[in-house]
């Protein structure tokens, strides 16, 4: 799935009022993909005391089995292009429908550690296709008049499964009476938080047969007929089918596949605009915000609270995260990419500062005392808010508009590849850094969050308003 030159431009196309239904159908199911993402994502941070446990391993450990699926994310994303593009896109999605259900069987059953870490990996494999796979199949499918908003609903989905997670594992830690290792259904309860999975990945797998192939595939294996009747059933039988057609192949043969070699250049190796996606990926990451989905349950236990309210202040940070979500979708295009980043930079650096003066309190009967505990858990949800808000939208916004058209493709893969690494970095380190010293961790998150100040100020251009060949 390369990036496309458009051809010349046509008159404009909108669905039709009763074809829209049928397109909101299409791109819903085909975000239960980022809904997976989401859930397979944060669903491990209600196991993580559980398997520390069981297997009585420490840190540094059960930060590997914690992070490890990050490296089946990064070869899923690596790889779910050139999948789709040589078996189609809703394959790619019945594979990675497929890998989810794996996932969460065998993440429910595990021998032992190993075989835990390697059903990890295979969800990372199949998150990482679906990060790839969900927007760009509904950017190929929605008519051009509803793209915007469409493929919105893959970040929508993404956050909402987060949350769904979180909801889930909180009802199955009160089944077991607050016990994540007491009984349910014949399992440890944080096997069946893991197992749970099984129901939205069977039903992604049957969505996908209720959706068409994308136009853009049918046309590049000759496909045409085929491509002209989606195209009719998304777009409505009064639009221009062949302009569509005509347009579409034009675009495939403009198209420049770009290489990693149009990205060298200048005096650090790669061109500048590289380095710029590069340090928003890195950046967005660096902040720490995954420790609040991966290990914020273990993060609240360790301050003394008792595991389900820890599970239930998880639960609503992740409806923090959808309200910022939903705001940043709304002023986006409103406010600018710069400004908000800007904005969200400044709330994160002041939320991050609060929980490193709140952990620096010495526990009380191994708790925070109140007025730290209430500051630390306020500080914690505007830290998620003004990241939701801000660079959780708006690094993928300004990543696929801020490179130009001739090295789009390979500079957007370099720049995910980094967001990755550093995703895994924060997610390995937390545990260990948590021992060493919680506040001090925090501290290091408040001064990334302080740094990306300059760097947006500095080094990032707004692209609001403009066209994808204005950028060069």
């Amino acid at each position: 799935m390369t990036s496309t030159t458009q051809a010349p431009p046509t008159r404009a196309r909108t669905a039709h009022p009763e074809h829209l239904g049928r397109v909101i159908f299409i791109a819903a199911a085909a975000a239960m993909g980022g809904f997976l993402f989401g859930y397979d994502s944060s669903v491990v941070n209600g196991a993580v005391e559980a398997i520390r446990d069981r297997y009585d391993i420490g840190s540094a450990a059960l930060a590997q089995v914690i992070a490890i699926a990050l490296i089946g994310c990064a070869i899923g994303a690596a790889t779910a292009g050139r999948i789709a593009d040589r078996i189609g896109r809703i394959r790619c999605m019945q594979i990675a429908a497929v890998l989810f259900t794996i996932s969460a069987v065998g993440s429910a059953l595990p021998f032992a550690l190993w075989d835990l870490a390697f059903w990890r990996i295979v969800g990372g494999f199949a998150i990482g296709m679906a990060s790839v796979i969900g927007p760009a199949y509904i950017a190929e499918v929605a008519p051009p008049a509803y793209r915007g908003r469409l493929g919105s609903f893959q970040q929508a989905a993404i956050v909402v499964g987060i949350a769904t997670s979180q909801l889930v594992n909180w009802g199955v830690l009160n089944a077991t009476g607050g016990n994540q290792r007491g009984t349910l259904m014949g399992l440890e309860a944080w096997q069946v938080m893991l197992g749970v999975m099984v129901v939205p990945a069977v039903l992604y797998g049957m969505l996908s047969f209720a959706i068409p192939e994308s136009p853009r595939f049918l046309l590049s294996v000759g496909k045409r007929e085929r491509a002209r009747e989606i195209l009719a059933e998304v777009e409505g039988k009064d639009a221009d089918l062949d302009a569509r057609v005509a347009e579409i192949e034009h675009a495939m043969r403009s198209e420049h596949q770009s290489t990693f070699k149009d990205l060298l250049g200048g005096g650090f190796f790669f061109k500048p605009i590289v380095w710029v996606g590069i340090g928003l990926s890195v950046f967005q990451q660096f902040v720490g915000i995954n420790v609040a989905f991966y290990y914020s349950s273990t993060l609240w236990q360790s301050v003394g609270v008792d595991p389900t309210q820890s599970f239930f202040y998880s639960f609503t940070t992740s409806i923090i995260n959808i309200v910022g979500t939903v705001i940043a979708m709304i002023f986006v295009d409103r406010v600018g990419r710069k400004p908000l980043a800007l904005i969200g930079s400044i709330g994160m650096a002041v939320g991050l500062a609060l929980e490193a003066v709140a952990f620096s309190a010495h526990l009380v009967d191994g708790r925070l005392p109140a007025t730290q505990g209430w500051i630390a858990l306020i500080a914690a949800h505007i830290f998620v808010f003004f990241f939701a808000m801000s660079w959780g939208v708006v690094v993928w916004v300004m990543l696929g508009e801020m490179f130009p058209n001739k090295i789009r493709a390979a500079a957007l893969g370099v720049a995910a590849a980094a967001q990755w690494i550093a995703n895994w970095a924060i997610t390995a380190s937390f545990p260990s850094l948590a021992d060493w010293n919680l506040s001090g961790t925090y501290v290091i998150y408040t001064v990334f969050a302080a740094l990306s100040i300059p760097f947006v100020l500095k080094f990032v251009k707004e692209t609001k308003g403009k066209s994808l060949e204005e950028m060069g």
